[in-house]
């Protein structure tokens, strides 16, 4: 199976395309969209969107997995990330992706083991499970694969138990 996980934004955008393979990951892809904060609002949301249907274009995920928002105190920042975010969702949506979503508490307990992981710790998981030579760079590209990986362990988790 092939994921494509994202780490939801608008200035940035992490992505990730992963292959589970019985128990293993096999990294096709990962890195991040950029919008710069001089594009007006409307072609930023249009540049992602293009680029993540690109990205399904080019590795046919069937599922997607996104992060879910954590709001912080701007509210303006979150109004306009929700608003990227759900341009994410609806790209894969009208490329035929079935949607997963998943907290950060979820996200950090299926790769660290531990639901209240720092990002340094949850960053040396993802290079450990993947057997990369390097974290990914940058840190939203990291926490994309992050969302992946818990999406493929989730799976494995349900086949395991629809198995007993």
């Amino acid at each position: 199976m092939i994921i494509l996980g994202i780490d939801p934004g608008i200035a940035t955008v992490g992505y990730s395309v992963i292959e589970c393979i019985g128990n293993k990951y096999n990294p096709l892809d990962y890195g991040v969209i950029t919008t710069p904060p001089d594009m007006i609002f409307p072609e930023r949301l249009a540049k992602i969107n293009r680029e993540i249907v690109k990205l399904i274009r080019e590795y046919k995920p069937e599922d997607l997995a996104i992060e879910e928002l954590f709001f912080n105190k701007n509210v303006k920042t979150a109004i306009m990330v929700a608003q990227a975010r759900g341009v994410e969702v609806l790209s894969c949506v009208n490329e035929g992706l079935n949607i997963y979503e998943y907290t950060p508490l979820q996200i950090k307990q299926a790769v660290t083991g531990y639901g209240r992981a720092d990002k340094n710790q949850i960053q040396q998981m993802v290079k450990i499970l993947l057997n990369l030579k390097e974290i990914p760079k940058p840190d939203d590209a990291a926490d994309a694969v992050a969302v992946a990986l818990c999406h493929g362990a989730s799976l494995k988790f349900k086949e395991s138990f629809l198995m007993r």
